[in-house]
């Protein structure tokens, strides 16, 4: 492909992605975004159901009744938070930021002193965070819209990242490391869950719309994403698969066995200088 069919190409899928998230935010009951159960990306409004997915992910029920109501999707494919080790006062970004979920229990631990940012690309679903927000009486946290690739933040402002399960679905992602390096203070680190890709995925499922939209299509290899994030600028690289998560990844997409391709996983990484 050239470099406009490249760039043709990219804002496809990304218009893609954007309408799914879109839907899922405007869903009234069982809307579905990445998968035909209710999972990462397959998500149901029904509080009962989401709260069995975030248990799945690693949050605890704590978790889950310190955010507002509405604000925990079921989106998701790990708990970010786990191993960001936030420190109160710190500046914390959170790309995808959904209906504000992560973003809230980060506030938690950063304080009225800490500040945190969410970013996420649709416009509904910045709406949902911001409400919940006011309802929640979060005052600490924003949501700005924007995609990852151009992120609406200033250089050297932030201390942590957080990211949950969406890198995977932007169709450039040295130029979404590039800009987490911009953003990030000289120290500042990532702590981010993602889908990686396991073993080189076959064409029919890379270039599957839905199964892009659906947390699997888009997937780089681990030894990728490695390469991407210290030709970033990025140190002390680690990005450790969870066998675990294969058991809630094949909910995702029954019957294609997309677990044999993909695995969530950890990815923390920090900008020395």
């Amino acid at each position: 492909m050239n470099e406009q069919t490249n760039h043709q190409h990219a804002d496809e899928i990304r218009q893609k992605v954007r309408d799914a998230y879109a839907e899922v935010a405007e869903a009234d009951s069982n809307g579905s975004c990445c998968g035909e159960a209710s999972s990462c990306c397959g998500v149901s409004d029904e509080a009962q159901i989401n709260t069995i997915i975030s248990s799945r992910l690693g949050y605890s029920q704590e978790d889950q009744n310190i955010v507002p109501d509405g604000a925990d999707m079921g989106l998701g494919c790990g708990n970010p938070r786990a191993i960001a080790s936030l420190n109160e006062g710190e500046t914390v970004l959170d790309l995808g930021s959904g209906g504000g979920f992560d973003a809230f229990l980060a506030a938690q631990e950063v304080g009225a002193e800490g500040h945190v940012i969410g970013v996420d690309m649709t416009p509904t679903m910045i709406s949902k965070a911001r409400a919940n927000a006011e309802k929640g009486k979060f005052t600490q946290v924003e949501f700005r819209l924007g995609e990852i690739e151009h992120l609406p933040v200033a250089d050297n402002s932030i201390d942590v990242i957080i990211s949950n399960c969406v890198i995977n679905l932007s169709p450039d992602k040295s130029q979404v490391f590039r800009e987490m390096y911009r953003v990030l203070k000289i120290g500042g680190r990532l702590a981010i869950s993602d889908v990686v890709a396991t073993t080189e995925l076959p064409e029919s499922m890379s270039n599957d719309p839905y199964l892009h939209s659906a947390c699997v299509g888009g997937a780089a290899l681990i030894g990728d994403l490695i390469e991407i994030m210290r030709q970033s600028g990025f140190e002390k690289v680690t990005i450790e698969p969870k066998d675990e998560s294969r058991e809630f990844i094949r909910d995702w997409v029954p019957g294609k066995n997309v677990e044999d391709f993909v695995l969530s996983a950890t990815i923390e990484g920090v900008k020395e200088r």
